[in-house]
C-alpha cells in the first residue's frame, strides 16, 4: 500500500469579481455598443435614469458626425447588426466545462481579431500578456487559439492567408463538398496552402503541377476549390468604419502640440432615479431589498462608465504624445509603439490597454481611425534608426499606388525597393503586410488593370 502525504502548491489564477467583470465589459464596448447596453439596462433597472437626452442617437454635434444626416439611417442599421465579437462570444458562452482562465484567453484572442477575422497581434505578444495569470501560458494560449479556430465563421483566428484557407479546407469543405473528403486532391490543396501560395499567385500551373507532383488538370480543380473559400471570413460582419464609427476622442492642436480630449457627445450622463432614491431613504431598514440591490448595480455601472472614459483618455494621451508626427505627416511617420510600452508607462496591464483601444476611435485631421492602429512593432533601418511596421505598410501602399499597372510590383520587388530605402524586411513579411492591407498579388492586380482597360 502506497504512502499518503500532503503537498502544498502555489499557483496564480485570475479571479474576476462581478464589479471587475462589469468594468472590463464596459471598457471593451464601442461607443455605439455602450449606448445600446445602457438602453437595455435602463429598461431593466428602474433605479437608473439618464440625466439628459441619449448622447449618440440625439445629441451628436455636426463636428463629430462622420457622415451627413441623410446617411444616419444607414449607420443606425449597421449598428443594429450583431458584431463579430458578439457572434463569437455567444459561441463561447455555450461551451461547457470551460475554466475561467480558458474562457478569458479565448476572449482576449477575440479582442485581437481584425475586421477580416484574422488574429491581428502576434501570438507571442498575447502569451506575454497573459503569462502572469496563466500556468504554461504558451501552451494555454495555443490551446485557446485552436478552440477559437473551430468557431463560426470558418477561418476565424487565422494568422495568415495560408492558415485561413487551411482551416476552411479542414472544417468547411467536408461539410459543403463531402466528395472531397479523403481525396488526394484535398491533401494536395493543404500542401499548396502550406507551401506554394506564392507560386499559385503567379498563375504558373505547370510549375505548380511539378511541385505538387500531379497534372495541370488537378491543379486547376484545386485552384477552383480555393476560389470558393473566403480569405476574409468575417466579411459579412464588416461594415466600413466610416458608416458608423463614432469618435470617443477628439485631437486638437493647442500651442503647437496635438492634445486629445474626450468627445462629450458620446459620454452618457446617468444618475440614480431621485424619486426611488427618496423612497428608499425614508423606508425602514430591511425593506425594498431588491430595489437596494438595483441601486448598487446602478452605482456600479455609473462608476464603470466613469472608469472607461478615464482609462481611454489616459491611454489616448500617451498614444498621441508618442505619435505627434502622425498628425502632421500621416501614416508614414508612425513611430513603433507596443501595448507593453503604454501599459508600463501607465502602470496598467496590457489587456487593459488592448480593451481601451480596440473599437475606440479618435478624430484626427487625417480622418477618424481606431486607436489600436497606432500600435506597431519596431523595424530597423540600415542607418541604425527605428521605423514602425505601420510606416512600412504605408510605404508599401504608396509604392503600389505609383506602380506601372502593366508591370505591377511583386512582393520580391517591393522587398528590394524597401531595402534600397534602408528598410530590411523579409519577402514573407511584405506579403503578410500586403495581405493585411487587402491588396491583391501582382498577377491579380495586372489582370484587374487589363480588365479595366478593356472596359474603358
Amino acid at each position: 500500500m502506497g504512502s499518503q502525504f500532503l503537498e502544498l502548491r502555489t499557483s496564480q489564477s485570475l479571479t474576476l469579481t462581478p464589479a471587475l467583470q462589469q468594468s472590463l465589459k464596459v471598457l471593451q464596448l464601442s461607443a455605439l455598443d455602450l449606448d445600446e447596453e445602457i438602453i437595455k439596462i435602463l429598461d431593466e433597472n428602474p433605479m437608473l435614469e439618464r440625466a439628459e437626452a441619449p448622447p449618440i442617437t440625439a445629441n451628436l454635434s455636426s463636428s463629430t458626425r462622420l457622415q451627413q444626416d441623410d446617411e444616419s439611417n444607414d449607420r443606425s442599421d449597421a449598428a443594429q447588426k450583431i458584431s463579430l465579437r458578439d457572434h463569437l462570444f455567444e459561441q463561447l458562452g455555450v461551451i461547457r466545462n470551460l475554466s475561467e482562465s480558458e474562457s478569458l484567453l479565448v476572449k482576449i484572442l477575440i479582442e485581437n481579431l481584425d475586421e477580416s477575422g484574422w488574429l491581428s497581434s502576434d501570438l507571442e505578444e498575447i502569451v506575454e500578456m497573459v503569462s502572469p495569470f496563466v500556468d504554461e501560458p504558451a501552451l494555454a494560449t495555443q490551446s485557446a487559439l485552436k478552440r477559437l479556430q473551430t468557431f463560426d465563421p470558418c477561418g476565424v483566428g487565422a494568422r495568415d492567408l495560408a492558415e485561413c484557407l487551411a482551416l476552411q479546407l479542414t472544417y468547411w469543405v467536408p461539410e459543403r463538398w463531402p466528395d472531397w473528403v479523403g481525396s488526394p486532391e484535398l491533401e494536395l490543396a493543404h500542401e499548396l496552402c502550406r507551401e506554394y501560395l506564392p507560386v499559385l499567385a503567379t498563375g504558373n500551373t505547370s510549375r505548380l503541377a511539378s511541385l505538387l507532383q500531379t497534372d495541370e488538370a488537378t491543379v486547376r480543380r484545386i485552384h477552383a476549390l480555393l476560389l470558393k473559400l473566403n480569405p476574409r471570413p468575417a466579411s459579412q460582419w464588416t461594415t466600413p468604419e466610416a458608416d458608423y464609427a463614432i469618435p470617443d476622442v477628439i485631437v486638437r492642436k493647442i500651442k503647437g502640440t496635438w492634445v486629445p480630449m474626450l468627445n462629450e457627445a458620446v459620454m452618457p450622463k446617468l444618475r440614480i432615479n431621485t424619486e426611488y432614491a427618496h423612497i428608499l431613504a425614508e423606508s425602514k431598514r430591511g425593506l425594498h431589498t431588491e430595489l437596494n440591490l438595483k441601486v448598487q448595480h446602478a452605482k456600479g455601472l455609473i462608476k464603470s462608465i466613469g472608469q472607461r472614459f478615464d482609462t481611454m483618455l489616459r491611454v489616448a494621451k500617451v498614444v498621441v504624445a508618442h505619435q505627434q508626427l502622425f498628425f502632421e505627416q500621416g501614416w508614414g511617420a508612425v513611430r513603433p509603439l507596443t501595448l507593453r510600452e503604454v501599459a508600463t508607462e501607465l502602470g496598467m496591464h496590457e489587456s487593459t490597454i488592448s480593451r481601451a483601444t480596440t473599437q475606440k476611435f479618435i478624430l484626427t485631421p487625417l480622418g477618424t481611425v481606431e486607436l489600436k492602429k497606432f500600435f506597431s512593432t519596431v523595424m530597423h533601418t540600415d542607418d541604425g534608426q527605428n521605423t514602425s511596421s505601420t510606416a512600412i505598410q504605408s510605404r508599401i501602399t504608396q509604392l503600389i499606388d505609383r506602380e506601372n499597372t502593366k508591370k505591377p510590383l511583386s512582393d520580391s520587388q517591393l522587398t528590394f525597393l524597401l531595402g534600397k530605402e534602408g528598410v530590411k524586411v523579409a519577402r514573407r513579411t511584405v506579403a503578410k503586410y500586403r495581405e493585411g492591407l487587402r491588396i491583391p498579388v501582382a498577377a491579380l492586380r495586372k489582370s484587374q488593370a487589363d480588365a479595366n482597360s478593356i472596359k474603358s
